[in-house]
């Protein structure tokens, strides 16, 4: 991990393409700002976990098909085309 030490408006460029600069500090709290191009999402660490969880949940669901399967049994769906759009 690289630390470094910043005051209020100085920045650090990540990449060539992203500016992360310090607006403000009161107390504890430090206020950023962040400039980057329009293809690069930037998140708080817990929204980006809470997306990955979410993302992570609906994969699972994926294999829902092969339950439908096993439950009404293969024959019921002999012929219906499951990829066709509604």
């Amino acid at each position: 991990m690289l630390v470094l030490t910043r005051k209020s408006e100085e920045s650090v460029i990540v990449g060539s393409t992203i500016e992360i600069k310090i607006l403000g500090i009161k107390g504890d709290q430090v206020s950023l700002g962040f400039q980057a191009p329009k293809n690069i999402s930037i998140y708080r660490k817990e929204i980006f976990k809470a997306i990955q969880d979410e993302n992570r949940e609906a994969s699972r669901g994926q294999n829902d098909i092969e339950s439908i399967f096993s439950i009404l049994g293969r024959p019921f769906f002999q012929g219906a085309n499951l990829n066709k759009e509604v």
